[in-house]
């Protein structure tokens, strides 16, 4: 494997985040591949971006909601959108590249919404999630780009008490993410920091960005023996255009 940088950015629409200045920061960042979620967006309506990458799209069957697009200076040995689940796959949260050592998943997991209403909806669909990189990560490693829309441990958020049983920090997303990564995968990040004030994502309201008061939700998980090829992984709370900031991942 030669060197790679990979950057995950939730857009929360991606003709927004251009029109907020999204195109200086991919004009510097020069990153090998872009994977972006809650996109927003069909391939048609799609702003004029990243000449010369590969583009890759999952749209959802609803307009102007969720979707998944990666881009790719690298051509892919194939593609596969979905994880072969109708009502999930109709929702536009999951596209795979496979590379000659690995596979990169692009995903956008589903929020669990007010009074919880789509908690029994993520908690399958993170079943099946995990039954899909299982199957993958037999054949070889994988590398996770993906808004979990949850905050793992109480370091991943600013204020944990009061978020107790809240969309994104209930008990049950927790557990499965301890289980996920029991499983054979690493959260890249915590690889390299372990104290917390480091988010992803701030409310727009109260100022919340400006106060640092918010979650870390936005993930690079890569398959254990990936390890010995981190390099970094960072996130980049400087760059605006979204709600959420990107982050990247670079491999040896």
């Amino acid at each position: 494997m030669i060197h790679m940088k990979i950057v995950s950015w939730n857009v929360n629409g991606i003709n927004a985040c251009i029109r907020k200045g999204a195109n200086s920061f991919f004009s510097s960042e020069k990153a090998d591949i872009y994977c972006f979620q809650e996109m927003k967006a069909t391939k048609e309506k799609l702003p004029g971006i990243l000449d010369g990458y590969n583009q890759f799209h999952s749209h959802a069957k609803k307009k102007g909601y969720s979707g998944v697009s990666t881009f790719s200076r690298i051509e892919p040995l194939s593609v596969i959108d979905g994880i072969g689940y109708e009502d999930i796959d109709n929702e536009g949260r999951v596209l795979t590249l496979e590379f000659p050592e690995f596979f990169l998943i692009n995903a956008y997991f589903p929020h669990t919404q007010r009074e919880l209403k789509r908690l029994d909806y993520k908690m399958r669909f993170n079943s099946n999630f995990l039954n899909f990189c299982q199957e993958l990560d037999k054949t070889k490693p994988i590398i996770i780009a993906s808004d979990f829309n949850v905050a793992h441990t109480e370091l991943d958020l600013a204020n944990p008490k009061e978020n107790q049983q809240n969309a994104g920090f209930t008990q049950q997303e927790r557990e499965w993410f301890d289980y996920f990564l029991k499983e054979g995968f690493i959260d890249t990040f915590r690889e390299f920091v372990k104290d917390g004030g480091h988010y992803t994502w701030w409310t727009y309201r109260n100022n919340a960005r400006a106060r640092n008061i918010g979650w870390r939700i936005d993930y690079f998980i890569i398959s254990n023996r990936l390890r010995r090829r981190l390099l970094s992984s960072k996130i980049l709370s400087d760059v605006a255009g979204s709600d959420h900031c990107p982050i990247v991942l670079e491999l040896l």
